[in-house]
């Protein structure tokens, strides 16, 4: 898949897509609002089971609840990294909300699972708020969209961001 400022294409097809606030750029840091360039695997992700099912893919899929969250931190020993904690000392996005942004997220390797402190927390491939409407970094797509390009995902396949 190609991710650029004006959309994404995967099989042949074209998708519009929400990108960071800070547009696309080589040099990712924390909290900076921009989707890093490169090219990324999907090594898992979560779901919300109360309101959809797991979609098949070929990587591991957590259903997620209430306690789950994702420490954006640098200053956090887990740092990048999904736990679960009602409370956390740290910096940290809940998981589980009440917008369906997360009802199902994908997990990249930008910086994943041997996280660099600062160099970008969670480039995640999910759901958007509306259309093309900026994210924290993230790619996000229709719900529609994202769940055919997850039908067709295979253990090949890549996101290049360019």
């Amino acid at each position: 898949m190609v991710v650029t400022r004006w959309g994404a294409r995967f099989m042949g097809r074209r998708f519009p897509c929400s990108i960071g606030r800070g547009g696309i750029h080589g040099i990712k840091v924390e909290g900076d609002g921009v989707t890093p360039a490169g090219v990324w695997r999907l090594l898992g992700g979560g779901y919300r089971a109360d309101r959809r099912a797991a979609p098949r893919v070929p990587f591991r899929m957590k259903a997620i609840g209430p306690a789950d969250i994702w420490s954006d931190d640098p200053a956090d020993p887990a740092y990048n990294h999904g736990l679960r904690a009602h409370t956390h000392p740290f910096s940290h996005e809940k998981l589980r909300m009440g917008p369906p942004l997360y009802d199902i997220f994908l997990i990249s390797d930008q910086n994943f699972p041997n996280a660099t402190p600062g160099k970008g927390s969670a480039l995640f491939v999910h759901q958007w708020r509306k259309p093309r409407h900026p994210t924290a970094g993230c790619i996000a797509f229709a719900p529609d969209h994202l769940d055919w390009i997850l039908a067709r995902w295979t253990p090949r396949s890549r996101i290049l961001v360019r």
